[in-house]
C-alpha cells in the first residue's frame, strides 16, 4: 500500500467516525475514527510530518481513554 492509498483510506475512516457520532452510536464511532488516526498517524512517520504525527499521535491516547471506558462499564 502507499501512502497515498494510506492516506485517503484513513481519510475515509476519520470522516466515517465523525459521521457515525453525530448520530450518537458508541462506542463504534471510536473504533472507526481511531483506524483513520492509526492510519494517518504511520502514513505521517512515513513521510516524516511531524505535525501530522503529533496531530493524530496526540487523539490515539484520547480513544485509549474511551476503549478503557467502554471495556470497563
Amino acid at each position: 500500500m502507499n501512502v497515498n492509498t494510506l492516506k485517503w483510506t484513513s481519510t475515509f475512516f476519520i470522516l466515517s467516525g465523525i459521521l457515525v457520532a453525530q448520530f450518537n452510536i458508541y462506542p463504534l464511532y471510536i473504533f472507526i475514527h481511531s483506524i483513520g488516526a492509526i492510519g494517518w498517524m504511520f502514513s505521517g512517520y512515513l513521510m516524516n510530518d511531524k505535525a501530522v504525527m503529533t496531530n493524530f499521535g496526540l487523539q490515539i491516547p484520547i480513544f485509549i481513554t474511551g476503549y478503557i471506558n467502554y471495556f470497563l462499564s
